[in-house]
């Protein structure tokens, strides 16, 4: 899951990518309200962090905007003021969840999970689909009972493809969710990865549609 990350304090957002790699989330960070806004007009994000106190102006004008736009894309917000009417004003602006600094990255984790799963329509914390449950939080699974281990990559991809089952998703939508803008994507990366998801799940689990991308199969 790619998740944009806004904030200023250089040494915060450096822990809070790393931090939120270590989680199975893929990382980009900004620093100001500009490049943020040039940032999702760009790029494709499941989620944001947003802290609301920037150097150019408030978080909370993002959001405004984002909201005004339409858009329902899961938000995040970060502040040193975590009053409770700072809380409300945050929320009542359109902010899915709210967290005052400092913070556990373990309990940011969990919630960006929780509200990324409310934007997919879903409240199990576990996928489950064709005999393999997918746990986001552990970064593993158990197969028809037997437990797998996942690299990043591999669950990342996996994760992808079993969010919306039979759906099919192209190689550059998977590398989308893979990298970060810092990232060089090697040309056969999604290729290797589908390889060893098959290794451990069998090669009828996911299948390739010639010339548009990959899908978990039918529930069979």
């Amino acid at each position: 899951m790619r998740i944009l990350i806004v904030e200023d304090d250089p040494v915060l957002s450096e822990g809070l990518s790393v931090g939120l790699g270590l989680s199975g989330f893929t990382a980009d960070s900004v620093a100001t309200l500009e490049d943020a806004r040039a940032a999702l007009a760009a790029t494709r994000f499941a989620g944001v962090v947003l802290d609301v106190m920037l150097s150019d102006g408030s978080g909370l004008e993002l959001l405004a905007e984002i909201r005004r736009g339409g858009s329902d894309l899961p938000v995040l917000l970060l502040t040193a003021r975590d009053q409770v009417r700072d809380r409300i004003e945050g929320l009542d602006a359109g902010a899915d969840d709210h967290l005052g600094k400092p913070f556990d990255l373990h309990e940011l984790a969990a919630r960006l999970r929780a509200i990324l799963r409310r934007a997919e329509g879903r409240a199990a914390s576990v996928l489950r689909w064709n005999g393999l449950e997918l746990d986001p939080s552990r970064l593993r699974g158990e197969y028809n009972g037997a437990p797998l281990a996942f690299s990043r990559r591999e669950f990342a991809v996996l994760h992808a493809l079993m969010e919306r089952p039979g759906q099919i998703l192209s190689k550059p939508a998977l590398e989308e969710r893979l990298y970060g803008w810092q990232e060089e994507i090697e040309s056969n990366t999604v290729e290797v990865h589908v390889h060893h998801l098959r290794a451990k799940l069998g090669r009828e689990f996911i299948e390739t549609v010639r010339g548009l991308g990959y899908r978990v199969a039918a529930e069979g």
